[in-house]
Order: C-alpha cells, then sequence, then structure tokens
C-alpha cells in the first residue's frame, strides 16, 4: 500500500474512533478523554503501519512494537488518571472558551483525528526502512526508543506520586527530572520521535521521519502542551508556580536556578 493510502486509512480509523470517543466522552461529562483516546490512536497508527509497511522485517516490527507500546503505555496512564480526577481545567477553561455545544466539541475531537493521521508520518516513513537488526540505525533507534521511554514514564510516577502525597496538595512538583524540566514528561515525550528518524534514515522516506520530532515540538511549545497546562497551573497555583517558572527550565532538562526576590 502506498504511503498516502496507508496514512488516509489511518485517518479513517482515526476519525470512527474519535466520533465513539466524543460520545463517551459527552457521557462521562468529562473531555478530558480526548487525550486519553488519542494515545491509543497512535497505538493503533503504529501497528498498521507496521503491518502495511514496505520495509524491512525489522524496521516493520519494530515500528509496531516502539509506537505501540508507547501509545499504549500513555493510554494506560491516562486511563487511570481522567477516570479518576475531575475533569481537567485544561478543558473547563476550553468550555468556558467555546461553550458545551456538541457540534464545536465533535470537530475538536475530529481535529485529533486528523492530528493521529499526521503524526503517523513518522511511523510509515520508519516502516519504509531498509535496515535489518544488525544495522546500527536500528540499535540506535533502540537505544533512542528506550531512554525516552524510561524518562517518560519516570515522569510521570514521580508527578502520580506527588499528587498522591497529602502534604503536597497545591504545590507544585518539584520531584527528580521535575527539578530539572518543568514538563519532563513532554520532552521525553519529543525524545521519543527520533527513534523513527533514525530507523527511517535506511528508507527512501527519511525526510518525512522528521515530521515527527519537529511536529511533536511545534505542538507541545506552541500549541495543545506547554501554553495550556501553563495557564492552568497558574490558575491553580499560582505564586508558586510562577517562582518554579523562573528557577526550572520549561522543556529542556537544565539545572535549577536560585531565584533571589528583587
Amino acid at each position: 500500500m502506498s504511503t498516502l493510502g496507508i496514512v488516509m486509512l489511518i485517518w479513517g480509523l482515526a476519525a470512527a474512533g474519535m466520533s465513539l470517543a466524543f460520545f463517551y466522552a459527552r457521557q462521562k461529562k468529562n473531555m478530558g478523554y480526548v487525550d486519553v483516546f488519542w494515545a491509543l490512536g497512535m497505538a493503533v497508527a503504529a501497528v498498521m503501519a507496521g503491518l502495511l509497511g514496505e520495509g524491512s522485517l525489522a524496521s516493520r516490527v519494530l515500528v509496531a512494537l516502539f509506537g505501540g507500546f508507547w501509545g499504549f503505555r500513555l493510554f494506560r496512564f491516562l486511563w487511570h488518571r481522567v477516570r479518576g480526577e475531575a475533569e481537567d481545567g485544561r478543558y473547563q477553561a476550553m468550555r468556558a472558551a467555546i461553550g458545551d455545544g456538541a457540534s464545536g466539541w465533535f470537530a475538536f475531537f475530529q481535529l485529533q483525528a486528523l492530528v493521529i493521521a499526521l503524526f503517523s508520518l513518522p511511523f510509515v516513513a520508519a516502516a519504509a526502512g531498509a535496515g535489518g537488526i544488525d544495522s546500527a540505525w536500528v540499535w540506535a533507534a533502540a537505544a533512542v526508543w528506550a531512554i525516552a521511554v524510561a524518562g517518560e514514564t519516570l515522569a510521570d510516577r514521580q508527578l502520580a506520586a506527588h499528587r498522591r502525597d497529602p502534604v503536597q496538595k497545591g504545590r507544585t512538583c518539584r520531584r527528580g527530572l521535575w527539578a530539572w524540566s518543568r514538563h519532563p514528561n513532554y520532552f521525553f515525550e519529543w525524545v521519543h520521535w527520533f527513534a523513527y528518524v533514525a530507523l527511517a534514515a535506511t528508507g527512501p522516506l527519511a525526510w518525512l521521519a522528521l515530521a515527527g520530532p519537529l511536529l511533536m515540538f511545534a505542538f507541545l511549545w506552541r500549541v495543545s502542551g506547554i501554553p495550556w497546562t501553563e495557564a492552568q497551573a497558574l490558575r491553580t497555583r499560582g505564586d508558586d508556580y510562577r517562582r518554579y517558572q523562573q528557577e526550572v527550565s520549561a522543556f529542556f532538562p537544565l539545572p535549577p536556578r536560585t531565584h533571589r526576590a528583587s
């Protein structure tokens, strides 16, 4: 199947899945489920790219394993988090801005289906790679993926432990990785996409794999990641989060700065 054909098939399935996710979220009165099912959609997209790709067996299997595991791990984490909490403040703020009309929210869920299709491009490019299991590019991809998933998992667990601690209620998480980056989960999620750049390096679509880290950085930095998350943090934690912003890097892990009041 052609690259365009695979992407269009993924988009069609994502659109159908996000339609069901929309009705589920409306029933639960929690639009945070859009993140949950986006992650599941990415896992399915990776598996499909691996099954339908035309590259080496090693490249196709690794795309399915890497993307499938990454997406399903994120799906499980978000499922337990969203199911056990009230609707995230980001979506409450969005509701205040756009209202509660079904048409607007349905369009938002369908936009996420389009995003799944866009982010399937690196999967498809990597599944066209020609590297075998003995290829240095394949081993590089495996190393990048392992570091990224381990880092993202650790960041999620550190944040979950902070949320469970009643002493930390209303305070900003500064545990472990969160002392070096305000969004270490986002950082390692971004790093993860370089695994597909490495897998695609031996194939004809190497340039297309760059869409992964480029798109993810743009989304996290300017669209749906850091801006929305930090706006909500400022609403709920105020001066505590402002100090955190002054002392800790927004994205790339760096040693924390000591803030001196003027």
